[in-house]
């Protein structure tokens, strides 16, 4: 898992991550997420900050279903901001991609 701020914006990172073939939103369509959360890894993070606040920070990742390859990204700013179901399987998937690496 990539966690470094290796490009300039969350932009660039999406535009990279589409030519890599992460094409499916989970913003919009988070439901696949969390119908098999267990099905999915994260395959890049990137995280960035605001130059003057760290409460602005932002997240890109890129995330893979492991059964059936479909690739997507999904976008957050702070993760503190986010609620219910979504941080809850976002945090999961972090974690247990720490675990096993």
């Amino acid at each position: 898992m990539e966690t470094k701020n290796k490009y300039e914006s969350a932009d660039i990172a999406l535009e990279n991550l589409k030519a890599l073939g992460y094409t499916e939103d989970y913003n919009i369509k988070f439901d696949h997420l969390v119908s098999d959360a267990s099905d999915y890894t994260i395959d890049y993070l990137y995280r960035y900050e605001g130059m003057s606040n760290p409460d602005d920070e932002s997240s890109v990742y890129g995330i893979r279903n492991t059964k059936t390859g479909e690739k997507g990204v999904f976008v957050s700013g702070n993760l503190s901001f986010l609620e219910g179901k979504k941080r809850d399987i976002i945090l999961e998937l972090e974690i247990r991609h720490r675990k096993e690496h």
